[in-house]
């Protein structure tokens, strides 16, 4: 069944920190806290609104929820407790920061219910998080995914590549340790440079070069190929569009682009069979098959790995939707087949 989720946006409120690429509500599209009679609105709202049965989620999303003061969380947590035992959502998560994890906090959210925690890791690099003004270390997202486990808790991990400092052996790196630690889920996020941020003067003055867009791909795509090799969840990667970050005056550099999800999938399937397609001898036509729901992926964004294909390889290849697995690509050649699990690190099998 679809799982929904039921965004309640909090601002940077309780956070002891000011990271350097952070203007909250510009990331939200929110200002100010919702009360209670609020999120109850917003609960009846998205339930009330769904054609088909579904699994709903409320999300505490936008600010270090564990970092706002203790009756303000309460407040939140209390009418979504309520939806939860009414039976009218199925789950509540939230997001915060891995140096505001005790076993108190945690005791406290499992009181109310809540499953599942994001941590805002951002890079596990100690030299690129105090660029950065994190205020935690590597070290503290260890520990709080480990309390987090004892606790029983759905641990996502939440990625920002490109931030000041970091270059592609800090980025593998911290891709590692991020495997190592096996969160349930993950999601990356290039760093945009947005205004009112520390970040945007240093871009000003030429300290800081921001990722392009194709940059931030290359860099997303790689980690979350790793991500979904290890079996770890990538949910999603780049910003969700909002009528601020769309606002070219607001974003000033960096990689941020509605497609980056997509344009991430068409770099991390294109990659793949291209290199599968250039290994296979002249001869007979070729034919890939997927599953619809895969074409864009496939075929690239804006059909660039169609397009590609056609003036860099040899071969006659024929586009089919077919009956195949999502993140499968079939590849026939004559009489031969061969079978290519896009998130998985197996490579290519005759079937």
């Amino acid at each position: 069944m679809q799982t929904s989720i039921i965004p309640i946006f909090i601002p940077h409120i309780g956070c002891p920190h000011r990271c350097v690429f952070c203007n909250q509500w510009q990331i939200t599209g929110h200002r100010g806290v919702p009360s209670p009679d609020e999120v109850r609105r917003l609960i009846a709202s998205y339930t009330a609104s769904a054609r088909t049965p579904r699994r709903w989620e409320v999300a505490f999303y936008g600010g270090s929820f564990t970092a706002i003061p203790v009756e303000i969380q309460e407040g939140l947590l209390q009418p979504a407790h309520e939806a939860l035992m009414a039976g009218t959502i199925d789950g509540i998560r939230c997001s915060t920061r891995p140096d505001c994890i005790t076993p108190a906090i945690l005791e406290r959210l499992q009181g109310y219910g809540l499953t599942c925690v994001e941590l805002g890791v951002q890079s596990m690099d100690d030299d690129v998080l105090t660029k950065a003004r994190r205020g935690h270390t590597a070290g503290d997202v260890v520990a709080a995914t480990e309390l987090l486990r004892q606790y029983g808790f759905t641990v996502g991990h939440q990625l920002m590549p490109g931030l000041p400092g970091e270059d592609w052996d800090s980025l593998v790196r911290t891709t590692d340790a991020i495997c190592r630690l096996q969160p349930d889920l993950a999601r990356i996020y290039p760093v945009a440079v947005l205004t009112g941020t520390d970040l945007a003067d240093s871009w000003r003055a030429g300290c800081y070069h921001a990722l392009t867009i194709h940059e931030g791909v290359v860099r997303a795509a790689y980690m979350k190929q790793r991500f979904l090799e290890q079996g770890i969840n990538c949910i999603r990667t780049g910003l969700q569009a909002t009528e601020d970050l769309d606002d070219d005056t607001q974003v000033l550099a960096g990689a941020y682009t509605p497609a980056m999800g997509e344009l991430v999938d068409t770099r991390r399937y294109g990659r793949q069979l291209l290199s599968f397609l250039r290994s296979l001898p002249a001869g007979p036509g070729i034919t890939i098959c997927y599953n619809r729901r895969d074409t864009s992926r496939v075929r690239g964004y804006r059909n660039v790995t169609v397009k590609t294909a056609r003036w860099s390889l040899p071969h006659r290849l024929t586009w089919r939707q077919d009956e195949v697995p999502v993140g499968h690509i079939r590849v026939c050649q004559g009489r031969t087949s061969y079978d290519l699990d896009v998130n998985s690190k197996t490579g290519p099998t005759m079937i």
